[in-house]
């Protein structure tokens, strides 16, 4: 077996990650929980600041910024296809207060407008809503998105394009 195929990716909650927004700058997102409510999956927290690729940080500063989005992935398919690198850690791991939500009518084509759409926060229980009204329409997209998905929104600032209509 080769080398890179026997070393195991070892990720813990705390760790920082930093994503290239071009060639000087970075932006840092943080590894905060694992949500069993969600496949198990890993949910992140993604900073707003922009950093300079070479800024010496102190880690437990960088958390304390502004937090522009949270969002689940595979926290190991980005680091093998070097969509984010390790970058630090910080125990200091904040209260993931973000709503998601998730429709139960995703993938069938038949359905443009969903009335059966769910909600829920990490590792609670879904709630089903029905129709989304109200602060749930802003509630963050719960699916388990791709690393080329989250670096594309780290980077470009767009949310995720639904999957389903309102």
């Amino acid at each position: 077996m080769a080398t890179e195929l026997m070393k195991r990716i070892i990720t813990k909650i705390g760790d920082l990650f930093s994503v290239e927004i071009d060639e000087n700058q970075v932006k840092y997102f943080q590894y905060i929980a694992d949500d069993l409510t969600q496949l198990n999956s890993s949910v992140i927290r993604v900073f707003k600041e922009v950093y300079q690729k070479k800024e010496t940080l102190d880690w437990n500063e960088v958390v304390k910024g502004a937090v522009e989005f949270y969002t689940h992935t595979i926290l190991k398919v980005g680091i093998k296809l070097e969509h984010w690198k390790k970058a630090g850690k910080s125990s200091e791991v904040g209260t993931c207060e973000a709503i998601f939500r998730s429709s139960g009518d995703t993938g069938n084509p038949k359905i443009t407008i969903s009335k059966n759409w769910y909600v829920w926060k990490v590792n609670q229980p879904k709630t089903r809503i029905g129709k989304l009204e109200g602060e749930y329409r802003n509630a963050e997209l719960g699916a388990v998105f791709p690393s080329i998905e989250v670096i594309t929104r780290i980077r470009t600032g767009e949310p995720y394009k639904e999957y389903i209509g309102f």
